[in-house]
C-alpha cells in the first residue's frame, strides 16, 4: 500500500480497544463464587442460552479468514468460491441430530472435550488420544489463519508490512486476546462473539446499500473482461448474470461442500461451543437460526463480484485484498475502519475458542490421563490456562515465521485431517459394528492418505481420481471406513 489511511486506523484501533476492554472484564457479566473447574472456565458452566450461544457459535464457524477469503476466491476463480454456502447449509441438519447428542452424552459424564466423551463412550485412552491430538494438530494452523485475516486488513490499511510495526500491533491485538481468555475462559469469546455479530451485520448492510442491487453488479462483472470466466451471462436480453459452474468441477464443488460440512462439526472449537450451551433445545435451535450467518456468508462473496464490478485490481496472488480495497474505495476512511475493526474482531472469536479446546485437550486427555491422574480440578484449569497461551503465541509464531501460503496449506490439511475423527465421534453413535481397534486403524489409514493426497499434488485439497476432480479429504475417508468396518469385523470373531 502507498500510505497509511490515518483516520481509518485511529477507528479501526478504536473497535479493537473497546472490544479488548470487554472481553477482558468479560466475567463481571456473569458473576458467580465458583471454584475454577475446567467445565466452568472451558464451557462456562453450561449455561449459555439461545441468544448467546448463536452469537458464540456463528462467531466461531464464520471466521475472519472466512469473511476475507470466500470472497477472494470468488474474485479469483469464479463460482467454485460459492462452495461455502451449500457447504454451510448442509451441516446444520446434521448439527440438529449430532450436537444435542453429544451435549447430553458430555453432561451426562462430566467431560469438557470431544475426546472425553470417546474416552467414556469407548473406554478406549488410544482411541481418545488420537482424537485430542488431531484436534490439537489442526488447531494451531487455524488461530494462525485468523492472524492472517487480521494482517490482510492491516495491509489494506497500509500499516503491513511496515518495518516492525505490523507485527506490533498483531502481536498487541493477540496479546490483549491471551489475558481475556486466560482470565475467563470461554466467557471472553461470548461477549465477543456479541460485538462481531452487531458491527459484521451492519457492516454487510451499508456495504450492500453503497453497491446497489446485485443484478447490476453481476452485470458489469461480466462487461469488464476482468471478470473470471466463468461468470458468464445466463439471460443476455434481461441483462441478468449469474454464476455457472464448469461442468469438469461438478466433482470437486459438491465433495467440497459435502466434505467440509462433515469436517466442521469435528473441529474442537465448534464443539467446545456448543457443549456451553444450556441444553439440547438451545442447539436445536440454533441449527436453524445459524443459517442467518450463512446468509451473511452468501452477501460476503458476493462482494467478490462487486470487487470485479468496481474494477478493482490487486496484485496476482492476493485475490484476498480484493475486497477490503474495495471497501476503502467506497467509504471514507473512519467508515472503512469501522468495517475492518469489525473483520479484526472476527478473528478474535474462533481464535479464542481454538485456545480454549486445544488446551482443554491437552490438559484432560494428554496431561491427566498420561502424566498425572492426580490433577485436581483447580490444577487442570491452571494447567489448561497456560497451554492456552502457548497455542495463541505459537499461532502469532506461525503467522509471523511461515509464508502465508504455508499456513494456508497447513489448515488445507487440517481439514482433511479432522475429518478421520468423523467415525469415532459420529458414526459410534449409531453403531457398535465399530470396535476402538478399528476406528483406531482407520483414523490412522485416512490421516496417512490424506497427507500424501494433498502433499502429491502440491497442497492441492482438490485431487485427480479416475479422471474427477474430488476432495482429498473425501478419498481419505473412504479408506479410513473400510478399514475401520474390516479391522472391526476381524476383531469381533
Amino acid at each position: 500500500m502507498t500510505g497509511v489511511d490515518v483516520p481509518a486506523l485511529l477507528t479501526f484501533a478504536a473497535v479493537l480497544v473497546l472490544t479488548s476492554a470487554v472481553a477482558v472484564a468479560a466475567r463481571r457479566f456473569y458473576r458467580a463464587d465458583v471454584l475454577p473447574t475446567p467445565a466452568d472456565w472451558a464451557v462456562a458452566g453450561r449455561r449459555f442460552g439461545t441468544v448467546t450461544t448463536w452469537f458464540l457459535m456463528g462467531g466461531t464457524i464464520y471466521t475472519a479468514y472466512t469473511f476475507v477469503a470466500v470472497p477472494g476466491v470468488v474474485y479469483a476463480e469464479g463460482a467454485i468460491g460459492f462452495f461455502a454456502l451449500p457447504y454451510t447449509i448442509i451441516v446444520y441438519p446434521l448439527a440438529f441430530w449430532l450436537l444435542p447428542k453429544l451435549w447430553r452424552e458430555a453432561r451426562d459424564v462430566g467431560a469438557v472435550t470431544i475426546a472425553d466423551v470417546v474416552r467414556v463412550r469407548y473406554d478406549s485412552p488410544g482411541l481418545a488420544l488420537a482424537v485430542a491430538l488431531t484436534g490439537i494438530l489442526v488447531t494451531m494452523p487455524y488461530v494462525a489463519l485468523q492472524l492472517l485475516g487480521i494482517r490482510t486488513v492491516l495491509t489494506v490499511l497500509g500499516v503491513y508490512p511496515a518495518g516492525v510495526i505490523g507485527d506490533v500491533i498483531l502481536g498487541a491485538v493477540f496479546a490483549v486476546l491471551a489475558v481475556a481468555t486466560y482470565r475467563n475462559g470461554l466467557r471472553a469469546a461470548a461477549v465477543i462473539g456479541f460485538l462481531k455479530g452487531v458491527l459484521v451485520f451492519a457492516a454487510i448492510v451499508v456495504i450492500m446499500a453503497l453497491l446497489g442491487p446485485p443484478d447490476r453488479l453481476f452485470a458489469e462483472a461480466e462487461r469488464r473482461s476482468t471478470g473470471p470466466p466463468d461468470l458468464v451471462s445466463a439471460g443476455v436480453d434481461g441483462g441478468v448474470v449469474t454464476t455457472h459452474l464448469d461442468p469438469g468441477l461438478s466433482t470437486a464443488y459438491v465433495t467440497l461442500a459435502v466434505g467440509s460440512a462433515l469436517a466442521l462439526l469435528m473441529y474442537p472449537h465448534v464443539l467446545t461451543a456448543a457443549f456451553a450451551a444450556r441444553g439440547e433445545q438451545v442447539l436445536r435451535r440454533n441449527s436453524v437460526a445459524l443459517l442467518g450467518w450463512t446468509a451473511l456468508l452468501g452477501l460476503f462473496a458476493l462482494l467478490g463480484v462487486a470487487a470485479h464490478a468496481l474494477g478493482v485490481v490487486v496484485a496476482e496472488g492476493r485475490a484476498e485484498l480484493a475486497v477490503p480495497t474495495m471497501i476503502t474505495q467506497l467509504m471514507p476512511g473512519w467508515a472503512a475502519g469501522a468495517v475492518f475493526g469489525a473483520l479484526a474482531i472476527g478473528a478474535l472469536v474462533p481464535a479464542s475458542i481454538m485456545s480454549v479446546a486445544a488446551a482443554m485437550l491437552f490438559t484432560r486427555n494428554v496431561y491427566v490421563e498420561y502424566v498425572n491422574p492426580n490433577t485436581t480440578p483447580k490444577q487442570q484449569t491452571s494447567i489448561a490456562r497456560f497451554v492456552s497461551l502457548l497455542v495463541k503465541f505459537g499461532a502469532l509464531g506461525f503467522a509471523l515465521l511461515l509464508a502465508a501460503q504455508d499456513t494456508i496449506n497447513l489448515q488445507l490439511l487440517g481439514g482433511v485431517w479432522v475429518l478421520q475423527t468423523f467415525p469415532a465421534v459420529v458414526l459410534g453413535a449409531l453403531t457398535r459394528r465399530l470396535s476402538p481397534a478399528g476406528m483406531l486403524a482407520g483414523w490412522a489409514v485416512g490421516m496417512l492418505t490424506g497427507t500424501l493426497l494433498v502433499t502429491s499434488g502440491g497442497f492441492s485439497a482438490v485431487v485427480v481420481v479416475g479422471g474427477l476432480q474430488v476432495y482429498a479429504a473425501v478419498i481419505a475417508l473412504a479408506a479410513n471406513l473400510v478399514v475401520a468396518f474390516g479391522v472391526s469385523a476381524v476383531w469381533r470373531r
